[in-house]
């Protein structure tokens, strides 16, 4: 078996996570795939919108995802 050349990216990461052009991490919030008719419409409002992901776990993400930064 031959092994394969270069880098890949990680493809479940490159779902959930997207790179800025200034480098930022953004990603959506949890909570909001079903279930959705339990919650209040002002809790569904306030999970639309992408947030950005924390400094700690930015350096793991960038490094899954090696051609989009």
């Amino acid at each position: 078996m031959r092994r394969p050349k270069g880098i890949k990216t990680k493809k479940s990461a490159a779902k959930r996570f997207k790179i800025t052009a200034s480098g930022k991490v953004l990603r959506s919030s949890a909570g909001r795939r079903h279930l959705c008719q339990t919650k209040r419409p002002k809790r569904r409002r306030s999970l639309r919108g992408a947030s950005v992901v924390h400094p700690t776990d930015q350096y793991r993400i960038t490094q899954s995802l090696p051609f989009s930064h």
